[in-house]
């Protein structure tokens, strides 16, 4: 981990880039206090699978119907 001050980070801002996409953290300090830390982006180590959940899930036949009343205040109705 590197600790860098924001007036260096501004100034070596690409080299600092470089070191996080290399898998390094970097933070970043402001008047002697850590104020930020910079992570690379962790990819996703699978592929995503169409209809994976397919059959794991139900939604129940009324899961879109809404009692008169709430149905009545969402149009602005006063019931």
């Amino acid at each position: 981990m590197q600790v860098v001050n924001v007036d260096n980070m501004k100034l070596d801002l690409t080299r600092c880039l470089e070191q996080i996409a290399q898998g390094d953290e970097v933070v970043i300090i402001c008047d002697g206090n850590p104020v930020a830390k910079l992570v690379p982006i962790q990819r996703a180590t699978t592929e995503r699978v169409p209809g994976y959940w397919k059959g794991r899930v139900r939604i129940a036949a009324d899961f879109d119907e809404l009692p008169p009343g709430l149905a009545a205040a969402f149009r602005g109705e006063i019931p």
